[in-house]
C-alpha cells in the first residue's frame, strides 16, 4: 500500500474504545478487556491519533499523575501504515506536549519493545538498568 504521509491527519484525542482495542491488537500489544479500556482511556493526560480517511491507523497516549511521574503508553500503527515515520509523528506530539505542560522535573518514562527502543532513544529515552528495572503483574481474579 502507498499512501502519502500529508493525507494522514494528526488529531489530538484519544481513539474510541473499539478503534482502542484494534490499534492494540494490530500492534501487537497486550489485550485488554473493553471495560478496562473505557476506563483507562478516560485517564489519559494527552493523546494522539492518526487519521487516514477517518479510520484510525495509529496512536499515542499519556498517562499519569500530570505532575511527578508520567508514561507515554499505547504507541501503536497500524502494520498497513508501517515504515512511513509515523511512530516517529505520534512521539513528536507526544513530546512536545510533555515539554510544553509537565513541570520540568517530571519523571517520563515508558517500557519500549525492541526494536522500537531505537526510535524512544532518538527522543531522549535512556536505558534504566542496572540501577533499576522495569517491573508488571497484570492483574488477575482467582
Amino acid at each position: 500500500m502507498t499512501t502519502d504521509t500529508t493525507s494522514i491527519d494528526t488529531v489530538i484525542q484519544p481513539p474510541s474504545v473499539a478503534e482502542y482495542l484494534k490499534l492494540r491488537r494490530e500492534g501487537e500489544l497486550r489485550a485488554f478487556s473493553p471495560e478496562a479500556a473505557e476506563i483507562g482511556l478516560k485517564g489519559t493526560l494527552f493523546a494522539v491519533t492518526l487519521r487516514h480517511e477517518n479510520e484510525a491507523i495509529g496512536m499515542g497516549r499519556i498517562v499519569g499523575d500530570g505532575g511527578c511521574f508520567v508514561q507515554i503508553v499505547d504507541i501503536a500503527v497500524d502494520p498497513r501504515f508501517r515504515g512511513k515515520g509515523l511512530g516517529k509523528r505520534i512521539m513528536a506530539s507526544l513530546m512536545e506536549w510533555a515539554k510544553n505542560e509537565l513541570p520540568e522535573t517530571t519523571f517520563l518514562s515508558l517500557f519500549a519493545d525492541i526494536p522500537a527502543d531505537k526510535l524512544y532513544a532518538q527522543f531522549g529515552f535512556t536505558e534504566t538498568a542496572p540501577k533499576s528495572l522495569g517491573m508488571s503483574c497484570r492483574v488477575t481474579r482467582t
